[in-house]
């Protein structure tokens, strides 16, 4: 018997089955592509190419670490991780990061972070430069489903932070983070505005200066 591969529109939702998205894993044509799936139906990004998106993703990695390291808040992060409810829904968020209690909760040698097992992060980030609508829509609802404490999503072009804080699969909008005591999302808005017309060496001195003094 031969089987048809579904044909796949990228960037788009599409309904496919568990098993017509599993087949895709493997596929050499999404090698750098990142996969979702919810509701049955998946959106296969791929790669954000490009100076701004890499930009703001490098901005809010290092402000969030160093913000931790200040305030002697436990945290591990991850870049495109993959997280995984077999047959039910998968994110491959731009961030991710487990805080607290939960920081070393995923062991070395893990793979795909199988929530089943583990528990989701305490923290998504979605970097949207082309993508804003659908970070804001369906990646939300997914995320509440996860059962995430906190989604933002930088609004590349507009230099924006939108920052929700989840509760009951249920969201709300904050302006200071709560699994990162204290840190004020507009300090982070002000560091990409700051981008746009400084380096980056520029822009970490004066993150150390704000949370040294917050």
């Amino acid at each position: 018997m031969i089987t048809t591969k579904p044909k796949i529109i990228t960037d788009s939702w599409i309904n496919l089955t568990w098993d017509e998205f599993s087949q895709l894993w493997d596929d050499s044509t999404y090698e750098k592509a990142k996969f979702y799936y919810y509701n049955q139906r998946a959106i296969i990004e791929m790669p954000p190419l490009g100076h701004d998106h890499a930009s703001d993703h490098a901005i809010i990695t290092y402000a969030i670490h160093i913000y931790a390291a200040i305030k002697s808040i436990p945290l591990n992060g991850h870049d495109a991780c993959s997280y995984r409810k077999v047959g039910v829904r998968e994110a491959q968020p731009d961030l991710s990061f487990y805080i607290g209690d939960n920081v070393d909760v995923i062991p070395y040698g893990t793979g795909v972070i199988d929530l089943t097992i583990y528990p989701p992060p305490n923290l998504v980030i979605e970097v949207a430069n082309t993508s804003l609508a659908d970070d804001k829509g369906e990646k939300r609802l997914l995320y509440e489903d996860f059962g995430v404490e906190e989604y933002w999503i930088i609004d590349v072009k507009n230099v924006k932070i939108i920052a929700f804080q989840i509760e009951g699969q249920g969201s709300k909008r904050i302006t200071q983070s709560q699994v990162l005591p204290n840190l004020e999302i507009d300090i982070l808005v002000q560091a990409l505005q700051k981008s746009r017309e400084s380096n980056h060496s520029e822009v970490s001195r004066w993150l150390l200066q704000q949370f040294q003094t917050t």
